[in-house]
């Protein structure tokens, strides 16, 4: 088959929607959950992109289970970062290779030097073809990572950016993301410009996966130029 062929490309499954919302009749509380993204990268790695929380465990097998998947055949596991409802089901996953929860990289008791030159353009490649990479993108939490899917089947680049962007609204209420908790405001509005110009889609870390255009880079460019 051709590789413009949808079923030769990089597949980028959502298992589950992510959220965040202030908890009914109690303005200290929130509910929130992560978005969980799945990649099967067509060399046969599959990866899972933030695991939920610790109390999804047979949900996420269920999901997995809809797409002919078992625990034991995710290859590795990105966290983008270490907040709890983006690493709670990491347990399920012992067979994987390869744990990152932000930037740390890890098997078993085994830590890895991964993003360990400190250079901020540092990629590393999951998959044999180099079209799926994490790469730092800092601004939530200082080891904020994203994963980049490259010839996926969306047709263009996909960002797997965690809670870079909290959802598509965010664009357009800063609000939305500077509530969520920010470990650099600044940091994160620079980073947000460059993640929306080289991706096509982006996948937020509490919301649906929604597609990238010239008014929302031209618009966060300007926040990260306003804030320089």
């Amino acid at each position: 088959m051709a590789l413009n062929d949808p079923a030769q490309r990089n597949q980028v499954i959502i298992l589950q929607d992510g959220y965040s919302r202030q908890e009914i009749g109690d303005d200290t509380a929130m509910r929130a959950n992560c978005t969980c993204t799945l990649v099967r990268c067509r060399d046969g790695t599959n990866v899972l992109v933030d695991t939920m929380t610790a109390w999804d465990g047979e949900h996420l097998r269920s999901l997995l289970g809809e797409h002919g998947l078992g625990v034991d055949d995710i290859n590795v596991v990105v966290c983008s970062h270490g907040h709890s409802d983006h690493v709670g089901c990491n347990y399920l996953f012992q067979k994987a290779r390869m744990h990152l929860v932000g930037a740390c990289a890890s098997h078993g008791d085994l830590y890895m030097s991964h993003f360990g030159s400190g250079k901020p353009d540092e990629e590393l490649a999951l998959d044999s073809n180099g079209e799926v990479v994490v790469i730092r993108s800092p601004g939530h939490t200082l080891s904020c990572v994203s994963v980049l899917v490259n010839n996926s089947q969306l047709g263009g680049r996909v960002g797997i950016t965690g809670d870079l962007f909290e959802r598509r609204e965010d664009i357009d209420d800063e609000s939305i993301w500077k509530n969520a908790g920010s470990e650099n405001e600044k940091l994160q509005r620079e980073e947000r410009s460059k993640m929306a110009h080289c991706c096509d889609f982006i996948v937020p870390g509490h919301g649906p996966v929604f597609s990238v255009n010239a008014l929302m880079r031209k618009k966060l460019k300007q926040y990260a130029v306003s804030s320089a």
